[in-house]
């Protein structure tokens, strides 16, 4: 079953744009489940995708030499996560594991290049949104840096 505006809206990233503009975005969605425990993506690995959690739970991790995986967050539905990989070629910073059972929204960034390539309107509403997101994202590292420090009792 294809992918709506309206679905498509729940996310922060298309969340302020217009149906008509949003229309073409649905053409480039596929629809993908992972079991839990399942890996979407592993730190290092090449990315070329982001996704929207339509349902269940992603547990987004990093791999600590001599101690195991280190939960960074668990995203719930109406997060999307990989944006990043839609912007530059850089390895993936985290891993992406499946908490429970998910369905999930993917862009490839081929297509995502194409479409605001192609719709200077679009682009414009994307663009704005992902910048919000990094700058958000950095905000809340910035935090965890200091209260991680803090409780390091600093340098």
């Amino acid at each position: 079953m294809p992918v709506t505006p309206e679905q498509l809206r729940r996310y922060g990233i298309f969340s302020q744009i217009p149906t008509e503009i949003l229309v073409p975005v649905t053409n480039v969605v596929r629809v993908v489940n992972f079991p839990a425990q399942s890996v979407i993506f592993n730190e290092g690995s090449s990315g070329d995708r982001m996704y929207l959690l339509e349902k269940g739970q992603v547990r987004i991790s990093k791999l600590i030499s001599g101690i195991g995986e280190e939960a960074l967050s668990i995203l719930n539905e109406g997060s999307y996560f990989g944006e990043m990989s839609l912007i530059d070629t850089f390895p993936r910073s985290a891993t992406a594991i499946a908490h429970t059972d998910c369905e999930l929204f993917e862009i490839y960034r081929d297509d995502f290049v194409d479409m605001l390539q192609s719709d200077r309107d679009l682009a414009y509403f994307i663009m704005w949104a992902l910048l919000k997101t990094l700058s958000q994202r950095l905000r809340d590292t910035n935090d965890k840096i200091k209260a991680f420090f803090a409780m390091a009792g600093g340098f």
